[in-house]
Formats: structure tokens, sequence, C-alpha cells
């Protein structure tokens, strides 16, 4: 015989199934799509639970805040550009289903390559080894003697380089997204973080130079988010630390300068969860209204899936 006292269940009070409130019911299934399905049917088939019913939301915030000529702010990390996707974004650039992009100093630089060479993204590992690791001497050259000639004039750092490339004839220009934005006036915004990027290690970068433009693509930036309304779009895709923490600031100034920037929708699109985009683009901007999510996978498949299901 046991010495452990037992509870016996006889007593507890139980209830009907069909009175109690369910989280999930058929009717929120997938249904089967096919080969021939079309993206809009896909997404129509996709079940109405956890981030499958997040997707289709943010999907038609975005098509509303496209309808309502409202500001679609795109917050970029270089890995988006290397994983090939710039025909994707130049042609959401040139419909204007971008709005305003921005990107850190590796981005202009990818984005260069590709542009004027046809080629980027070298094999750190094996260049580490013998110092040639960011060694290129165009690539340097190109971004930062447009740098330097431009210093003292009022244009930032995206827009020089986008000019630049134009001028040049870059024989990739239609991949460029710094030479879209400038073509289809679509603001661009540089953040670089000096010391990160391999044209800080060339003895051409102008400091001064590196450090105005720098600041006044922050002008620009934070210029457009004074667009930030109810029913707005601000997109973090595969920035884990520099553009979220941007933003943070940005936000924080046109706040205070009583800009309504308030009720907006946010979207986080990565391969992995970050501290920084989940706290400072999901959730700290939308405490007060509008909401945030975060969908997770590989930017070459969930960037042209969503680019898919708003070009017409």
């Amino acid at each position: 015989m046991s010495r452990y006292p037992k509870l016996t269940f006889e007593g507890i009070k139980t209830y009907s199934i069909r009175e109690r409130f369910s989280k999930v019911a058929i009717s929120d299934f997938s249904r089967v799509p096919n080969r021939s399905t079309s993206l809009e049917a896909f997404l129509s088939m996709l079940p109405d639970i956890l981030v499958a019913k997040d997707f289709k939301e943010f999907v038609q915030h975005y098509r509303q805040a496209i309808a309502d000529d409202q500001m679609i702010l795109w917050m970029m990390g270089a890995h988006v550009i290397k994983v090939g996707l710039n025909p994707v974004i130049v042609e959401l650039i040139r419909r204007r289903y971008i709005r305003h992009l921005a990107m850190n100093g590796a981005g202009v630089i990818h984005d260069v390559e590709i542009a004027m060479w046809g080629i980027t993204s070298e094999d750190v590992a094996t260049a580490l080894q013998d110092g040639s690791f960011g060694m290129a001497r165009e690539t340097a050259a190109f971004i930062n003697e447009a740098l330097s000639r431009n210093r003292g004039n009022d244009k930032g750092y995206g827009e020089v380089i986008g000019e630049r490339l134009i001028q040049e004839k870059a024989p990739n220009l239609h991949l460029s997204l710094l030479a879209a934005c400038v073509q289809h006036e679509v603001p661009v915004s540089i953040h670089p973080a000096l010391g990160t990027e391999i044209i800080h290690q060339h003895p051409n970068l102008d400091g001064a130079a590196f450090g105005e433009k720098s600041l006044l693509d922050f002008q620009v930036f934070s210029h457009s988010l004074t667009r930030l309304r109810k029913g707005s779009i601000v997109l973090n895709v595969g920035s884990a630390v520099i553009l979220p923490e941007v933003f943070l600031k940005a936000l924080t100034v046109v706040r205070n300068l009583k800009y309504p920037a308030y009720d907006f929708f946010t979207a986080v699109f990565d391969m992995i969860r970050h501290y920084r985009p989940t706290v400072n683009v999901k959730e700290r901007p939308t405490l007060g209204g509008g909401k945030g999510y975060y969908f997770v996978g590989h930017h070459e498949i969930m960037i042209p899936l969503l680019a898919g299901l708003l070009l017409d």
C-alpha cells in the first residue's frame, strides 16, 4: 500500500466543448494549392492562424498604404542585395511602392559593384588570410572620391552616389537601387558606421566628407519620418543593428517636434529573430497604436513573395 495520499477527481466541474472558446476552427484551415495557383489565390489559401494570418493582414495594410499615398519606408541590410533581389526592389521603387529607401554603408558597396562591374561579395574567409579582404581599389575610389567631390554641398550620401552612377553611365545602371531612387525621385539615405565597411580602410577616405554626407542623410531620413501617419508602413528588411537604432533616434526626433508619427504599421523581414529589430521596429514604435509584425524567412524567398502580392 502506498504511503502517499492521492487527489481524486470525481468532483471536478465539466462543460460542453460546444460552449468553450477555441482558438482554432476548421474555417481557419488552409486550402490546398497546386502549381497553377496564382499568388493571390495562394495568399487566400493560407490558414488564418499565427504568422500566416499576420502575413495576410500585413499585405492588406501595405496595399491600403499604396492606395492612400502613405509613406512606405524601407530600411534594408546589404545581404538583401547579395542574394540577388535588386530587380525586384528596383521595380518597387519605380512603381513608388517604396517611398523612402534607407540602407547601411555596405548596401552602397554592393549596389555600386553590381552597377559598375556586375559582381559583388568577395570570399572574406580566404581574403582575410593574406590581408587582401576589402582592398579592391575601384570600389573604394568610386565611392570615396564621389563623397570628397561633393563635400560642402547639401546632397547626402545616397544622392551623391546615385548621381555618380548615372553620370558614369554604369553598365548595369538598371540594377542599381541608388540610381533608381534618384531617377524616380524616391528619397534614399545611407547610414554607415565608421570602421565597418571596406572603403574605410583605404587612404582616399575623406573623413570630413564622409561625416557630412552621413549627417545629411540622417536629416533626409528624419524628414521622411515626418510623413508617417495612421496607416503608413515601415519595413526593416535584414538590418540587425544599424537601421533599427537609426530609426528609433529619428522617430523620437520627429515626435519631439510634434509630428503625428503614430499608429503606423511596422514589419521586420529577416532570416532569424534579432533583439533590436524586435524591440526597435516591431514593438516600441507601435506601443501607442498601430501594429508590428515579424516574418522569419530567407530574403530571396520572402521579398519576391511580398512583391508579387503587391505588383499588379
